[in-house]
């Protein structure tokens, strides 16, 4: 199935294959969080967020925002959940701009260097809100997550990026309008 017809900047909208495979994707990341929620920040939607920028380009912010929306859903709109809004976009423009690198050592420095900014990029959120006090102690008190956060991401991405990112080619390659 191909994409439909143009909208008014040229681009091809989506089609329903690639709306339920986008869905899907964001789904993904969401329940991968929650199967392991019971680590303390050790999550794959990191190690995801950058194989979706790497094989959809900018088409991997629907699943992104999609998983932000779930996040919403469940947990309610709060600060932490809105820092969402430009966290994972932020590393998937990361992924997107370092996609020709082909060292997985690599990929699992930009992760684990993600999980030990965590903390600081969400802590952005509380600045015009609760002031540059607030917002520094909110992420000094959460620095042993964001380590934990590291070294998870670190691992996960070493091990699981190339063959998460040779799946996910893979699956597109039956719905090129995909490709990023």
């Amino acid at each position: 199935m191909t994409a439909g017809p143009s909208r008014s900047g040229g681009e091809p909208r989506l089609g329903a294959q690639e709306i339920v495979i986008l869905g899907l994707l964001g789904a993904v990341l969401f329940v991968g969080k929650m199967a392991l929620a019971g680590l303390a920040n050790i999550e794959p939607v990191s190690l995801l967020v950058m194989v979706y920028a790497v094989v959809l380009g900018r088409k991997a912010l629907f699943p992104v925002y999609i998983y932000v929306a779930l996040e919403c859903i469940v947990w309610g709109i709060n600060l932490w959940t809105l820092s969402y809004l430009y966290v994972w976009p932020l590393l998937a423009a990361a992924a997107w701009l370092l996609r020709r690198m082909e060292s997985p050592v690599g990929w699992a420095v930009l992760s684990g260097t993600f999980g030990a900014c965590f903390g600081a990029l969400c802590a952005l959120m509380y600045l015009p809100v609760e002031g540059w006090q607030f917002a520094l102690s909110w992420w000094v008190s959460g620095i042993p997550f964001d380590l934990l956060h590291c070294g998870g991401n670190f691992v996960m991405a070493l091990a699981l990026f190339r063959p998460c990112e040779k799946v996910l080619s893979r699956l597109i390659q039956t719905v090129p309008s995909l490709r990023g």
